[in-house]
């Protein structure tokens, strides 16, 4: 008994089907491209990011480079934003002095919350704007209310993802982040899309509690040493310029692009 070559049978299902059906046996991909698809599909994940059970319920379940991000603070306590004694506990205008703003700055107030210091930053700026980001709609509804009743024009509310400030590219001066950073679900995406959102010779201001003070009485996981500070920051590109240490509790760090 004889079969028909694989040419002839090819023919054969072609007049049946009355269809257009290549009979062409595709290339086989090189030993080397397939190797290369396996790698990269079986290749470990280098982002720093890891799963395990929280070391601090404050915390949720993810670690960014050894540490445990913290819950992000929903938009019921927007309250606590607005305390009458946050001047005094935070010195926050010794830290708006401390950013040395131009009056043409654009300025991104990343995790804007109700505006705290958006508003105290509108009016140092006049022929510059702020950006006031925030990934809840519910505090961009209050930091509306809030625009009006102040009448800041240069104040532009921004609906951010927890990946993405939507911020423009290559046109911040100024990138303020105070008490928000180590509460990113994914920190590494966010730096790296505000690191394209900086002007060449734009700044990121860090603000965060101190990790090393232990008297500062704030929950641990809801600080953050300079160490940590730089290392998870020149993941992405960028260094560490200067630190101010005059603020009560908190450490100001000033990170630029990496030369």
């Amino acid at each position: 008994m004889s079969f028909p070559s694989p040419s002839h049978l090819c023919g054969l299902i072609m007049s049946v089907l009355a269809a257009p059906v290549a009979c062409t046996q595709p290339p086989m991909e090189s030993a080397a491209v397939m190797a290369q698809s396996v790698q990269s599909v079986v290749a470990p994940d280098t982002s720093g990011y890891e799963r395990r059970a929280p070391e601090d319920l404050n915390g949720i379940s993810k670690y960014y480079l050894g540490r445990q991000i913290a819950h992000v603070m929903g938009h019921e306590g927007a309250g606590w934003l607005e305390r009458p004694d946050r001047e005094k506990e935070e010195a926050t205008d010794l830290l708006l002095r401390e950013l040395k703003l131009k009056p043409t700055d654009v300025v991104a107030d990343l995790g804007a919350g109700t505006g705290y210091f958006t508003f105290r930053i509108s009016p140092l700026v006049p022929r510059g704007k702020v950006l006031a980001v925030d990934i809840q709609p519910e505090m961009l509804a209050a930091l509306r209310t809030n625009k009006a009743r102040y009448n800041a024009a240069n104040v532009e509310p921004v609906l951010g993802t927890t990946q993405n400030p939507n911020l423009p590219a290559g046109a911040v001066d100024v990138v303020l982040i105070v008490d928000a950073y180590h509460e990113f679900d994914h920190p590494r995406e966010m730096m790296r899309a505000i690191r394209n959102s900086l002007s060449p010779t734009g700044r990121v201001a860090l603000v965060e509690y101190r990790a090393e003070a232990p008297n500062v009485p704030i929950k641990r996981i809801h600080k953050m040493s300079i160490a940590q500070a730089k290392r998870e920051l020149a993941a992405v590109g960028l260094e560490l310029v200067n630190t101010v240490e005059s603020l009560p509790q908190q450490h100001l760090m000033f990170f630029r692009r990496a030369r």
